[in-house]
């Protein structure tokens, strides 16, 4: 069989989770299996070590039968197995978990990915319930999975989660995740020899029952890279085992990938993910928060819908300027609750502080003066003639430039690209009213302490 001592370990340690499952005596297994360790392979003949002479005979008589039909099912195998005590074991040495396996060796499933802490909504729902039937029961329904998208939308994380939940719910499976550099890169080690002669193929096959990839594109224009993950995909395909991929393109725009593997890929689930909705970036905000110790209420309002307009394009980047905010605030100004003007100085180098500043204001203008006239923010941005929602359209302007001063044609550009003309008119109109109309300077007196508050 060939097996090396980290594949021997593997083997031993899905073998016993199934033990586990097959004694319904938990002080059984607990007093007989404990600390065993497969010891050698010879041939078809395994010599397995337990803690004690007694353990040896019980299991022996027993739970050899147990054993073996455990081994046939997770190597397609027929064993002749011998139990010893380990004080009978001599030279041999033992085979660890812990040995360094000879690829992929620092491939590993990130803990704080999980299906939990994924927010759903209209952008990546499809996307998180496949990824959750594939947890559920790897290779039972779509084969491979494919997510594809743009950088930063989740798709590493619902590989991550995937491979956290199969781990929990069926330790015995053997979960790989690799980005497809790392795949790269172990195949160039390959071919150079440095895997003591283990080849890459024959060691997916005894050692992976779910494969995830990351960034599947990053193989294109790799002829030779691609020839042998086709060889692996095809048995891992053929064998039932679980394959999900994320590329940041649908398939058969994959320019550079072999045409056999965007037809293996087309044929299973190729599924989208897309830009996250603003609810969506609010709710991921609020899991931010949680995680960072605090609550929703050392926010104001205006900081949540910020972050989320801003940088809503992007979780990742979403979450990295959030993160970027916890650091300021943390380290340089040390407040109790986050208002907006603190929020945008956290980012200044990220954005155009003086821009944003000008747009929130400009906005906080015409929402006081929208909710003063009882209206909404669209009827006073928007092209209604009536009188009472004209008034109010040029209150707003008016205001803008008498607080702002902000020039004439970046005033109609937040009006619907108006141009500097119109606004003109506008606050002229509004100039000439306030000195004769009494209920409209009174107007204006109170908007300017509402928005001056």
């Amino acid at each position: 069989m060939g097996l090396t001592v980290s594949q021997l370990a593997q083997v031993w340690d899905r073998a016993l989770a199934k033990i586990k499952e097959g004694i319904a005596d938990k002080i059984t297994y607990e007093s007989f299996f404990t600390d065993s360790y497969i010891y050698s392979l010879d041939g078809n003949i395994i010599t397995v070590v337990v803690n004690s002479d007694l353990a040896a005979s019980v299991i022996s008589t027993k739970y050899e039968s147990l054993v073996d039909e455990v081994l046939r099912q997770i190597t397609d195998m027929s064993f002749t197995v011998n139990f010893v005590s380990s004080d009978k074991a001599q030279s041999k040495p033992k085979a660890s978990s812990t040995d360094k396996q000879p690829f992929f060796s620092d491939s590993k499933i990130d803990p704080k990915f999980t299906f939990e802490t994924f927010v759903v909504g209209t952008s990546n729902r499809e996307a998180y319930q496949a990824s959750v039937l594939a947890a559920k029961d790897p290779g039972k329904f779509y084969n491979p999975v494919l997510i594809f998208g743009d950088s930063g939308l989740g798709k590493t994380h619902l590989l991550h989660a995937i491979g956290n939940t199969i781990k929990e719910s069926k330790p015995e499976m053997r979960v790989l995740y690799v980005k497809a550099q790392d795949f790269l890169d172990e195949y160039i080690k390959y071919v150079k020899n440095d895997s003591n002669g283990v080849g890459l193929v024959e060691w997916f096959k005894a050692s992976v029952d779910v494969l995830l990839v990351d960034d599947v594109q990053f193989l294109a224009n790799k002829q030779k890279t691609e020839e042998t993950f086709f060889s692996i995909y095809n048995y891992l395909y053929s064998a039932g085992k679980q394959v999900v991929i994320t590329s940041d393109k649908h398939p058969s725009l994959l320019n550079g990938l072999d045409d056999r593997l965007k037809t293996r890929f087309v044929q299973g689930l190729p599924i989208s993910i897309e830009k996250p909705e603003k609810t969506v970036c609010e709710l991921i905000l609020r899991k931010r928060i949680e995680q960072k110790g605090m609550t929703i209420s050392d926010f104001d309002p205006e900081v949540i819908t910020y972050f989320a307009s801003k940088f809503g394009n992007n979780v990742r980047e979403l979450e990295g300027a959030f993160d970027r905010m916890f650091f300021y605030i943390t380290n340089f100004k040390n407040v109790d609750h986050i208002d907006l003007p603190t929020a945008i100085e956290s980012v200044r180098s990220l954005v155009n502080v003086k821009e944003d500043e000008e747009t929130l204001s400009q906005d906080k203008i015409i929402s006081t003066v929208a909710e003063y006239y009882g209206l909404t923010l669209t009827q006073v941005t928007g092209t209604s003639r009536q009188a009472n929602i004209a008034l109010a359209r040029h209150i707003s302007m008016y205001l803008i430039r008498s607080l702002l001063d902000i020039p004439f044609k970046k005033v109609g550009d937040r009006f619907g690209g108006k141009d500097h003309t119109t606004v003109m008119n506008a606050v002229e109109k509004i100039e000439k009213s306030l000195k004769t109309d009494e209920q409209l300077r009174k107007a204006i007196d109170d908007l300017e302490k509402r928005i001056n508050g």
